[in-house]
């Protein structure tokens, strides 16, 4: 019977970890990357 690779599943492990960690860190970051949209100019009472 075959020896199972640990090595190899520890790797393909570690990957996965840090797939999922830039993924959420992507998720995370985008939000803040995009501008708010803009306020209506009717809703600002100091405008007026």
């Amino acid at each position: 019977m075959a020896k199972p690779n640990y090595q190899f599943e520890k790797r393909q492990r570690e990957l996965e970890k840090k797939k999922k960690k830039e993924e959420k860190l992507a998720k995370r970051s985008a939000p803040t990357d995009t501008p708010p949209p803009n306020p209506e100019p009717s809703a600002d009472p100091a405008q007026q």
